[in-house]
C-alpha cells in the first residue's frame, strides 16, 4: 500500500504542480545507459578513498500505481548528461561535413564525433559493439551475418554498429587500414542481408606514440520483408498559437515559414482553420528518410495535389505527424488523439515569445498520464529575445525536474546531442530540448536528425506476440468513397489479409455483424497484410452498415461481447468537492470516447482529490468493446482522473445464433 502511494504522488504531482509530494527512491538495479556511463566516468576519476567507499546498487521494489506508469524517477542532472556526451572540459564539438565514404560506406548528411568512452555494450537491443572485423574466415562471417540479423530484428529493421569499441565501452579505435577493413566486412554483411549503411558519428583517438586511430558508429537499416517502411508514429501537441502546424508545414514540405503562417495552410483540413489560425481537428501529416538520412518531402507549399505515394515509396523511414488541436474548447479532440491514435512519442510544441502556458503543462500532464514519451521544441527564437528563450527553457526545467516527475532536460546544442538522445530516447528519462525557428530554419536540421535516429518503441519480442494473437482493428476515421465504406484505423493485434472475413461492432443491439475486407492501403499504398502495430486503411464489403469511430474489427474466433457497464480501479487526480454516485464524465479508453455515469463507488460513498477506489461505470449511448487490463482517463471540466479497467460485464448480442454460426 505504502509503494502505491508512493508512486501515485508523482502523477498527481503532475496535474497539481502547487501540490508537491516529496518521496525518496532507491536506485534502480537494472541502471539505465546513462547512468552507467556516468558512474563510469566517476570511478575512473575518484580518489582511492573514494572508490574504497562505493556502495552496491540496492534493487528498487517500487511498484507502480495499477501499473499505469513508469516509477522509474532517477535522480538524473544536466552536468550527468553532459558527462554522457562528452561535454565536460572537451570545447565545443567540430562537424564534418564531407560527404565523402569510409570504407565504401557512405557518410551521413553531417558526421558528428563520438563521446570518449561509451556504456558497456547490453546483452539486448540493437546495438553491437565490434573491435575489429578484418578478414573474418568463413564460419565466422557467417555468426557475424547472424548477429546482424539478430541485431536488425531487435530493432525492427535499425541497428547500431560502434566499430573500434570494447565490449566495455572503452574506445580503442583503429588504424586507418583496419578501419577500411572492417567497414568492408560490415558491408559485406549487410550486403548479404539487404541493408544499408551509414556513418553517423566519428572519433579520432591520439596514441601514446602520436599514432592517431578512429571509432566510428554506423547505422545499419532494413526494412522488414512484411512492411513497406519503418513506421513512427509522433503526436505534435502544445498550446493555440505556438507554430504546430506552421512546423509540420516546414517539415513536410521542405520550404521555410514567410513568417505570415503561409507554411500552415497545407496542414489545415476545414476553411475555419485556415480563417482562425487554429487547429480544430485532427491532421496527419508525412514525412520521409532515405538510408542516408536525406528527408523526402515535397517542395510544393501551396497545392494539396501532392503525391505522398511518392514518399512512401522512396523512403526507408516514415514520420506520420499527428497535429493535435491546442485550443482548450478542443481538449477532447486532442485527448482522442493522443489516446485512440496511439503515438509512439509526443512533440510539445512552446514559444519561445510566450513561453509556458497552462495548457502545455496540462498537455505534458497528460502525455505522461498516457505513457508517451515526451520531446519539446521551442519556436519562434527568431522574434524571442535571448532573456525570454532563457526564461522559458528555465519554466520547462523547473517543470519537469519538479518532485513525482524528475525528467532529466537535455538541451540539444549539436549533433552529437541529437544523436545521442535519440538512440538513448528507449532506455532513459531524458527530455530533449529543442530550440528552432520555422523562419529562418535555425534547429530544424538538428531535429531532422534526431527523428532520423529515433527508434520505434514496441521490441520485436512484443510484435512477435501480438502478432500471434486474434485480430483486433480499432476504426478511428470512417469515409464514404463511390458508395463503398473505408475505415482508417489502427491494428493493435495479430494480422489482417486482403479477402479475410472479420466481426464489425458493436452495433446499438450489441451484436457484432460480418464483413469482408476488400483492399487495404497503408500510407496510401496498396498492400495486401497488415501486422501488429501499423496503421492502415481497409475496404469494407457487407451489408447496410452504420459505422461510428470507436468501433472495432475483430476476428471471428475471438468471439467479441460489447459491454454497457464495467468496473474500473481509479485514483481521482482533480475534483472541486466529491464525486458520487450519478456523476457523469468523458471516458476515453483506447479509441473509445463516450460519457459513462457512475453507477456504484464500492466501499465508499464518494470520492476526493487523491482518493482512490473501485468504481463501477455505466456508458451512457451506446455499448463499446471493452477489454480487462485497459488504461482508462476520465474528465470532466476541471476534474481529472486515471484508471485501469479491472472487470467488463458483457451484454448478450440479439444475433446469438447468427454469431455463433459465424464463429463455427
Amino acid at each position: 500500500m505504502l509503494q502505491d502511494s508512493e508512486s501515485e504522488a508523482g502523477i498527481v504531482a503532475l496535474f497539481e504542480p502547487d501540490q508537491e509530494k516529496h518521496s525518496d527512491h532507491k536506485k534502480n538495479k537494472k541502471d539505465k545507459r546513462i547512468k552507467k556511463q556516468v558512474r563510469q566516468l566517476r570511478r575512473e576519476h575518484a580518489s582511492p578513498r573514494q572508490k574504497k567507499n562505493v556502495k552496491p546498487d540496492e534493487e528498487d521494489t517500487m511498484d507502480t500505481f495499477l501499473g499505469l506508469f513508469d516509477p522509474a524517477m532517477e535522480n538524473e542532472t544536466t552536468q550527468d548528461i553532459d558527462e554522457l556526451n562528452g561535454n565536460v572540459n572537451h570545447g565545443e564539438v567540430q562537424y564534418s561535413g564531407r560527404r565523402s565514404t569510409l570504407g565504401g560506406v557512405r557518410r551521413g548528411p553531417s558526421v558528428a564525433i563520438l563521446p570518449d568512452q561509451l556504456p558497456s555494450e547490453p546483452q539486448e537491443g540493437n546495438i553491437e559493439y565490434k573491435l575489429k572485423l578484418v578478414n573474418p574466415n568463413h564460419e565466422r562471417f557467417k555468426r557475424l551475418v547472424s548477429q546482424m540479423q539478430w541485431r536488425l530484428r531487435e530493432g525492427l529493421g535499425e541497428a547500431i554498429y560502434e566499430i573500434g569499441v570494447e565490449d566495455s565501452g572503452i574506445l580503442l579505435g583503429l588504424t586507418q587500414e583496419e578501419l577500411e577493413a572492417s567497414m568492408k566486412t560490415l558491408r559485406r554483411m549487410a550486403k548479404q542481408l539487404g541493408a544499408s549503411l551509414t556513418v553517423i558519428r566519428e572519433k579520432t583517438i591520439s596514441g601514446h606514440n602520436g599514432q592517431t586511430r578512429k571509432a566510428a558508429e554506423v547505422l545499419v537499416r532494413k526494412v522488414p520483408d512484411d512492411q513497406y517502411s519503418i513506421e513512427l508514429r509522433i503526436a505534435v501537441l502544445g498550446n493555440s498559437d505556438v507554430g504546430k502546424s506552421t512546423l509540420l508545414g516546414v517539415l513536410t514540405r521542405g520550404e521555410l515559414d514567410n513568417g505570415r503562417g503561409c507554411a500552415r495552410l497545407n496542414v489545415f483540413r476545414h476553411r475555419h482553420e485556415v480563417c482562425s489560425g487554429k487547429t480544430s481537428s485532427i491532421s496527419l501529416q508525412l514525412m520521409g528518410f532515405d538510408s542516408q538520412g536525406n528527408v523526402i518531402d515535397q517542395t510544393c507549399t501551396r497545392s494539396r495535389d501532392y503525391d505522398d505515394e511518392d514518399i512512401c515509396s522512396q523512403s526507408i523511414k516514415i514520420i506520420n505527424f499527428i497535429d493535435l488541436a491546442g485550443d482548450q474548447k478542443y481538449l477532447k479532440t486532442t485527448v482522442f488523439g493522443l489516446s485512440g491514435y496511439s503515438p509512439h512519442y509526443a512533440v510539445l510544441v512552446v514559444s519561445a515569445f510566450s513561453g509556458v502556458a497552462p495548457m502545455t503543462e496540462e498537455h505534458l500532464s497528460l502525455a505522461r498520464a498516457l505513457d508517451v514519451p515526451i520531446v519539446i521544441v521551442v519556436t519562434k527564437t527568431d522574434i524571442a529575445s535571448p532573456q525570454q528563450i532563457q526564461r522559458t527553457i528555465h519554466d520547462l526545467k523547473k517543470f519537469l525536474t519538479q518532485p513525482g516527475y524528475k525528467r532529466v532536460p537535455l538541451i540539444i546544442e549539436n549533433e552529437d546531442d541529437a544523436i545521442t538522445a535519440g538512440s538513448n530516447q528507449l532506455d532513459n528519462n531524458i527530455v530533449p530540448i529543442f530550440c528552432a525557428s520555422s523562419v529562418t530554419g535555425d534547429g530544424l536540421v538538428l531535429l531532422k536528425k534526431f527523428l532520423f535516429v529515433l527508434p520505434p518503441r514496441m521490441s520485436n519480442k512484443e510484435r512477435e506476440k501480438l502478432e500471434q494473437e486474434p485480430s483486433e482493428f480499432q476504426i478511428d476515421e470512417v469515409f464514404h468513397v463511390d458508395r463503398s465504406i473505408v475505415v482508417g484505423g489502427l491494428l493493435t493485434r495479430g494480422v489482417v489479409m486482403q479477402g479475410a472475413t472479420l466481426l464489425l461492432g458493436p452495433m446499438d443491439n450489441c451484436s457484432f455483424v460480418p464483413v469482408t475486407i476488400g483492399s487495404i492501403h497503408r500510407n496510401k499504398v496498396p498492400c495486401r497484410v497488415v501486422c501488429a502495430g501499423q496503421s492502415a486503411s481497409l475496404s469494407l464489403r457487407g451489408p447496410d452498415l452504420s459505422l461510428r469511430k470507436g468501433m472495432k474489427l475483430m476476428s471471428i474466433e475471438s468471439r467479441p461481447r460489447a459491454c454497457f457497464y464495467f468496473q474500473a480501479r481509479t485514483q481521482v487526480l482533480h475534483h472541486s468537492s466529491s464525486i458520487c454516485r450519478g456523476f457523469q464524465a468523458t471516458v476515453h479508453i483506447g479509441n473509445v470516447r463516450q460519457t459513462a455515469v457512475v453507477e456504484g463507488i464500492l466501499g465508499s460513498r464518494g470520492l476526493h482529490t487523491n482518493d482512490r477506489g473501485s468504481v463501477i461505470f455505466r456508458f451512457l449511448r451506446q455499448p463499446e468493446l471493452v477489454q480487462n487490463g485497459a488504461r482508462l482517463l476520465f474528465r470532466q471540466g476541471s476534474t481529472k482522473g486515471i484508471g485501469k479497467v479491472i472487470q467488463v460485464f458483457e451484454e448478450e448480442p440479439d444475433n446469438v445464433d447468427l454469431y455463433f454460426g459465424v464463429a463455427r
